[in-house]
């Protein structure tokens, strides 16, 4: 009887919970996370499934997502159905892989107790969808039926703020890369800068998975600040002067060229960067359901029904990889710190370059417009609305602000499209 009850103690993640007390400072994190998510708002409808999936999978003994099946950046498929009793040659095999000595030790403890390994989890099937980068996708399928191109499409000059904004991302991969990380870890960082989850999710499920977890929090988590972090860049390179510039109406944008637009988009960027092609090509494909007038309901389910369970999925599942052995760790902090240095170079080169157009220009452009060149749709934009009308209430820049900001979301899936290119 005695022996029994010590039995069932030990199989209890308390006792567990003595063996690897880190752990529970990821539940606390995740804690953490949850009370931001739902009291000050920080992107909730994201970061609360984060928070929410980091804390099951920090639950020991819970067995709902097992680091060893995606370890190496592959999808170990033989391992889903467990039972395999780990040997020298798979301990092996995934040493060449250059595995995390955290998933070494623990395949060695089983194959030490001559046990098999445990059959996948929940978590475990549901991360298919992120490794295989399948919900990036779809979400980018929902924001394209949700955005207007028109102020895009009727000022095309703000395709070069986007653009510009992108400075942010290659100049942090370079910084990254100084620090010591390789190519495929700093561009994984460097996706931070764009200011778009999904785009970052997609890019490191990629190149970098063991950096999935903190590269999520870090980005979701800049993107819900962006109200907090840009304006005092933007007050600090622009004179009140520039702050107060107004703008001409944009000229109304017929449906045939709003229908044409994605088409083309797609067209291009594909014959480009092909490996730009699944998030571009969703994004454009979302948009002409939105646009073309004839799939009304196809365009409301992007909105609504499909981007929601997808969000779902992707918040918890992308959450699961942030187990404390790969979360509590040096480079945990340095993507923190590289990931705000991102996001304001970014924002930083979308206002300067808009005042090195305005050198060009006739017909002055506000230069706060720049900063929503960062892919946080409307967020930005608003951003740049808000700091406008401080300076002159009769000011109105949030469609102005719309075209870099649409601008941006196409830019940073060219950039992930380039990295993937280069490292993947």
């Amino acid at each position: 009887m005695t022996e029994a009850i010590q039995n069932f103690i030990e199989q209890t993640g308390f006792s567990m919970f003595a063996k690897n007390p880190l752990s529970l400072i990821m539940i606390g994190i995740a804690c953490v996370l949850i009370y931001l998510a739902i009291v000050k708002k920080f992107e909730p409808l994201l970061l609360l499934s984060i928070a929410f999936g980091m804390l099951l999978t920090n639950l020991l003994g819970a067995e709902m997502y097992h680091e060893h099946l995606f370890a190496g950046g592959h999808v170990h498929w033989n391992l889903f159905s467990g039972g395999v009793v780990p040997d020298g040659t798979l301990i092996k095999s995934f040493e060449e892989l250059g595995v995390s000595q955290n998933v070494i030790d623990y395949l060695t403890t089983f194959q030490n107790q001559n046990l098999g390994l445990p059959a996948a989890g929940l978590l475990d099937y549901l991360y298919l969808g992120v490794k295989l980068g399948i919900y990036p996708c779809l979400i980018f399928l929902g924001v394209g039926a949700m955005t207007d191109f028109g102020p895009l499409i009727a000022n095309p000059k703000s395709l070069l703020l986007g653009a510009a904004a992108q400075i942010g991302i290659f100049a942090t991969f370079v910084g990254a890369r100084l620090m010591g990380f390789t190519g495929a870890e700093a561009g994984s960082i460097g996706i931070i800068g764009g200011a778009d989850g999904p785009t970052a999710i997609f890019v490191t499920g990629k190149l970098a998975p063991d950096l999935l977890g903190p590269i999520a929090v870090a980005a979701y988590s800049y993107m819900a600040l962006v109200p907090v972090i840009q304006p005092p860049i933007m007050k600090l390179l622009t004179t009140k002067k520039e702050r107060m510039i107004k703008m001409e109406t944009l000229r109304p944008v017929s449906r045939t060229e709003k229908i044409i637009f994605p088409i083309v988009v797609t067209v291009l960027v594909s014959l480009i960067v092909p490996s730009a092609t699944p998030l571009v090509g969703c994004l454009m494909l979302g948009n002409l359901f939105r646009e073309c007038g004839v799939t009304e309901r196809l365009s409301k389910t992007a909105q609504n029904e499909l981007m929601n369970i997808v969000t779902i999925f992707l918040g918890v599942t992308v959450g699961a990889t942030a187990t404390a052995s790969t979360f509590l760790s040096p480079k945990t902090i340095k993507i923190i710190v590289m990931g705000v240095v991102a996001f304001g170079v970014a924002t930083a080169s979308g206002v300067l370059f808009a005042k090195f157009m305005n050198l060009f220009l006739k017909k002055k452009i506000n230069p706060l417009i720049g900063s929503a060149g960062v892919s946080a749709v409307p967020m930005a934009a608003r951003v740049s609305q808000k700091v406008g009308q401080a300076e002159n209430p009769s000011n109105f820049l949030l469609m102005h602000a719309m075209g870099p900001n649409v601008a941006g979301v196409i830019g940073s899936a060219i950039a992930a499209g380039v990295l993937i290119a280069l490292f993947g």
